[in-house]
């Protein structure tokens, strides 16, 4: 059975070409101009994936990602014609599962189409053979996707923090590489210059409550990477 692909882009010309070169691919491909139209798609078929341009009319491309994060499962392909490190950490941040700047090889978007949904399936069967990673008096809920204290207090993760985390704790005290890491968090080879990983990690040591200057949790291995720094057990 085909996957379906839902392309939310106002250029016409753009969406038309996606439109014939995956569905020559054996994809079923719907498209869309705005917010609108996206939701109005998204009720009537929806889709394993949706292809989401960053400016749109009314509604941008980041809050769509948002609200879509928020309330389903969806992998989301961010496309923009900008491509600066803040773009792609706002957009990873915001749920984005990869982001892929404008003008683009179609060879490359089809790679990673097929990265995106190969993960959106390898983590459907981790999230169903576990409902929850702990460790050091935390407890890492899959299905609901945030983290709860030891107190009790839920915290809410955004959807880059819970994938990055998930990550972590899944193969804990182990070193994974920046490198690593952004492939494996957004599907593409990383740039050495590239920030978005040590941004992520900075901002999810906060939600921890681990130490910046002196973390124990998750552990700054020099010149080598990052590492979770516990033991960690599966409910």
């Amino acid at each position: 059975m085909s996957k379906r692909i839902l392309v939310v882009d106002d250029d016409p010309e753009l969406t038309e070409l996606l439109h014939g070169y995956l569905g020559s691919q054996g994809y079923t491909v719907d498209t869309a101009a705005d917010g609108v139209q996206m939701r109005q798609r998204l009720a009537e078929n929806p889709p394993d994936l949706v292809i989401l341009d960053l400016m749109l009319p009314g509604e941008d491309g980041l809050t769509l990602c948002r609200n879509l994060s928020a309330t389903s499962r969806l992998p989301i392909l961010m496309l923009t014609a900008r491509g600066d490190d803040m773009d792609r950490i706002i957009g990873l941040e915001m749920g984005a599962d990869d982001y892929l700047p404008k003008p683009f090889n179609p060879r490359e978007l089809l790679a990673r189409i097929k990265s995106i949904l190969r993960r959106a399936q390898d983590n459907n069967h981790q999230e169903a053979s576990a409902k929850s990673l702990r460790f050091a008096g935390w407890t890492l809920d899959l299905a609901a996707r945030n983290l709860i204290g030891a107190d009790g207090v839920v915290i809410a993760l955004s959807a880059g923090e819970f994938r990055l985390l998930h990550l972590l704790a899944d193969t804990p005290n182990t070193v994974f590489s920046r490198d690593q890491l952004m492939d494996a968090l957004a599907g593409r080879d990383a740039n050495p210059l590239d920030r978005t990983i040590d941004v992520m990690i900075s901002r999810l040591r906060r939600r921890l409550n681990d130490d910046a200057r002196d973390p124990q949790l998750i552990k700054t291995m020099r010149s080598e990477g990052y590492m979770l720094s516990a033991q960690v057990s599966r409910q």
